[in-house]
């Protein structure tokens, strides 16, 4: 099972200063060369268009990593591609493929967040018609160098070229929230799911897999084509007490603000121990701890990627990159150990 590291390059306060989108965006440059010297497998980086995610353009953020890195995978997680033209998207990645010597991948998602479709000028009430749209182009570009494509909402393609053309098979993958229909719509293309798992437990996801499972056998595709990935929020320090009382204050910022704009109540301390306990949503704990979380959602869902999501709010930088040492020196050795049984 592959291993990494995902960022939306928060940008929130950290100890009362400022975070300036600058110095956000040379961290996460660090921490993917951190990552990649530990053994990670993959670094993804998400695409916000507000004050408080540095990342409006991951994929130059992560073209800047190619430079700087000579293994590990670099991705979106996830591309907003409801409000983006697809075949940009897939020059964009399609360069960073070529430029990375085949590490670059697409998660592409209709996100959660809804800024990008007020500055892009989407119509909110086309929300998920876009996202069919969209996919269906970006899928079609993968076949073939010359497309012929007619849709909705954007202009149609009649026998069009599309450059560069990638050396290998651009992967692409679909970033679900738990959607029933996204996981169908996926398998439909025989495509691969990173399911984003943000609160209640793991063990909810499991109806999600075997959906995907079997909805890529009802379409002609199997498992091993179109594997599962995860994505959980999370932390790894020396030990559980540590991780918990470092983790919590950005935790708990970041989750109050996102959640009062949606409707929710405040981040308590009580439902940080709950999503923090066996079974919970946080991958959170000493190597040891974390290590068994994640094996126990690779048996829960039958997963073959998983990503950690370290930073929700900003944790101070140093905190991060100790994360990121022992979730590849420690945790990816326990896991694998575990695995291997």
């Amino acid at each position: 099972m592959e291993l990494g590291i995902t960022t939306f390059a928060e940008a929130y306060p950290v100890d009362g200063v400022a975070t300036t989108h600058g110095v956000r965006l040379r961290q996460v440059l660090e921490e993917v060369e951190l990552a990649e010297q530990v053994g990670l497998d993959v670094y993804g980086i998400g695409e916000h268009h507000r004050a408080d995610f540095a990342a409006s353009a991951p994929t130059v953020v992560l073209a800047a990593a190619a430079g700087r890195t000579k293994r590990i995978n670099l991705t979106s997680a996830v591309t907003v591609l409801s409000s983006a033209d697809p075949v940009r998207v897939w020059q964009e990645f399609t360069t960073l493929d070529l430029v990375s010597q085949g590490r670059a991948e697409i998660i592409a998602g209709r996100g959660s967040f809804i800024e990008s479709f007020p500055l892009f000028g989407y119509d909110l009430t086309d929300y998920d018609e876009l996202f069919t749209e969209k996919l269906d182009l970006l899928v079609e570009l993968t076949r073939q160098e010359k497309v012929t494509w007619e849709g909705k909402f954007r202009p149609a393609l009649k026998d069009q070229g599309v450059f560069p053309r990638p050396e290998r098979k651009l992967p692409i993958w679909i970033g679900v929230g738990g959607t029933p229909q996204s996981i169908v719509r996926a398998a439909s293309y025989g495509l691969p799911v990173a399911l984003a798992i943000i609160g209640g437990q793991p063990a909810q996801f499991a109806p999600m897999a075997q959906l995907h499972r079997h909805a890529l056998k009802e379409s002609g595709f199997t498992p091993e084509e179109a594997p599962l990935a995860v994505h959980m929020h999370g932390y790894v320090a020396p030990t559980t007490e540590q991780a918990a009382k470092e983790y919590y204050p950005s935790y708990a910022q970041a989750m109050t603000v996102l959640g009062r704009e949606r409707g929710w109540g405040a981040m308590t301390h009580n439902q940080f121990n709950n999503l923090r306990g066996r079974g919970g949503s946080l991958v959170l704990g000493s190597p040891e701890l974390v290590a068994e979380k994640i094996v126990e959602v690779h048996r829960i869902l039958g997963v073959e990627r998983f990503m950690l999501h370290v930073s929700v709010g900003t944790l101070p930088h140093d905190q991060v990159l100790r994360a990121i040492e022992l979730l590849g020196t420690e945790v990816a050795p326990l896991v694998k150990a575990e695995l291997e049984k």
